[in-house]
């Protein structure tokens, strides 16, 4: 019998350890699945009689080495900053690992040792990055085969309310660790577009959104995600003349999302004493300068923002609570973590409404040895979550991960070393995988001229 070590029972994990279990007797392997919150691991693996729950601490050096050496297999659903010393874990033991999370600038450090130990480790296998990596891998050997050229890629994902589930104003639920929404942005972002790397510093990023038209949703506005112009070197697009990642969300949050940061609120780095009993107003007050000018804290708000008192954006805000008089009532020493637990509260995806993932890729391309023709290709997925059940969010990030667990733990799947999904030996059965359960792609070309 082989065993699944699943690390991290949070949003994004109940679909995988669901895949995995559904699977154990089946391909004859035991899932254990740790978390710091043992009723958490408990709730996913539910008396599953082949799976267990145990309480996981990843900084605990001789659990995370117990764990990890009996496990033939590694699926890290842990915050981002732990996948390095998992995957350090898992090279010394000779462990495979797939981690959902962005590869960590350190982890192709440990290269030669993982290929000398013959394992394989995998980051960025989940929906985004993931799904988004594996379908733009696709296409592009699709549209090489045919002898054509990239010439520009556009490529936008999010998770959203499905369009029958717009339950609150500010159209967004929380389908994932919500600390990622609060924080987003915070590195900034940098982009290419028309032959010009554009610059965003962290404090302007929801300020440069633009309209984004999707097929099936109608206009939804993006925002630009992280560093794209890796990717002109990563997807092969030293002829592109524009490469933008972006974020998907509906019109209305980034300039709402703007003013919130540019209060000052998602800070993680500044510590406040007493936040617990302190109230959301008193809170938000900290961060408006002592001159401010107004008779009540949202008045201020809107005199410092410099924005409409009576506006949608001063709507969204009393909405969240930011005036309130509530206390914040559980323990946080930063202003981000109480913002944490406050949108986690307030776009709690409920029973009756359901989410939705989204990933669009656009192309341009040029033919220049045959016809000289020149298209635009078009890769939408559009997928919802159930009413009461999983998320879509869940289901697009673990069920990928899962496919590749399978395929590692069934011999499968020879790759060894670091890698992401841009391997056909991985995105070719992993996408066929997929479609199957309903994540697909639906794509169209139009000719240019």
């Amino acid at each position: 019998m082989k065993n699944v070590l699943v690390l991290g029972a949070g949003k994004s994990s109940p679909y995988l350890i669901h895949y995995l279990l559904e699977n154990a007797e089946k391909y004859n392997w035991f899932v254990t699945v740790g978390d710091l919150d043992i009723k958490a691991a408990r709730s996913m693996t539910n008396g599953h009689p082949r799976g267990s729950a145990i309480k996981f601490d990843v900084n605990d050096q001789e659990m995370r080495t117990s764990q990890i050496s009996k496990s033939d297999i590694v699926l890290n659903m842990l915050a981002p900053m732990f996948q390095h010393q998992i995957a350090l874990a898992c090279v010394r033991h000779g462990k495979h690992m797939i981690s959902v999370s962005y590869e960590d600038e350190r982890i192709r450090d440990i290269q030669k040792d993982a290929i000398r130990k013959g394992i394989l480790i995998l980051t960025e296998m989940g929906l985004d990055p993931g799904i988004d990596h594996m379908a733009a891998a696709a296409m592009i050997e699709d549209i090489r085969k045919k002898g054509g050229i990239v010439t520009s890629f556009e490529s936008y994902g999010g998770g959203l309310p499905a369009l029958d589930s717009l339950i609150n104003p500010l159209k967004y639920v929380i389908s994932w660790n919500p600390r990622n929404v609060v924080m987003a942005g915070k590195t900034g972002a940098q982009y290419y577009r028309d032959k010009k790397i554009k610059i965003i510093p962290h404090h302007y990023v929801f300020l440069h959104s633009w309209p984004m038209e999707i097929d099936g949703l109608g206009m939804m506005e993006a925002y630009p995600n992280r560093d794209s112009l890796n990717y002109k070197s990563l997807y092969g697009f030293e002829k592109a003349d524009t490469v933008i990642r972006g974020t998907l969300r509906y019109p209305g949050w980034s300039e709402t999302w703007f003013q919130i940061v540019r209060l000052g609120l998602p800070n993680e780095e500044q510590r406040i004493p007493g936040l617990k009993n302190k109230t959301w107003a008193e809170l938000t007050e900290m961060f408006l300068p002592h001159n401010a000018v107004g008779p009540d804290v949202s008045q201020r708000v809107a005199n410092f923002l410099n924005i409409s008192p009576t506006g949608q954006i001063m709507q969204n805000l009393k909405w969240l609570g930011l005036f309130s008089d509530e206390k914040i009532g559980v323990k946080v020493t930063t202003s981000a973590q109480a913002m944490t637990y406050l949108i986690g509260k307030k776009l709690e995806l409920t029973d009756d409404a359901r989410d939705m993932v989204v990933i669009m890729h656009r192309m341009n391309v040029k033919y220049p040895k045959s016809d000289k023709r020149e298209e635009e290709y078009v890769a939408t997925m559009i997928y919802n979550g159930e009413r009461g059940g999983f998320t879509a969010m869940a289901k697009s990030v673990g069920l990928p991960a899962g496919i590749v667990a399978k395929l590692l733990l069934t011999d499968k799947l020879p790759l060894t070393g670091c890698h992401i999904p841009m391997h056909p030996a991985i995105y070719q059965p992993v996408l066929k995988e997929l479609a199957e359960y309903g994540l697909e792609f639906t794509e169209k070309v139009v000719q240019k001229k």
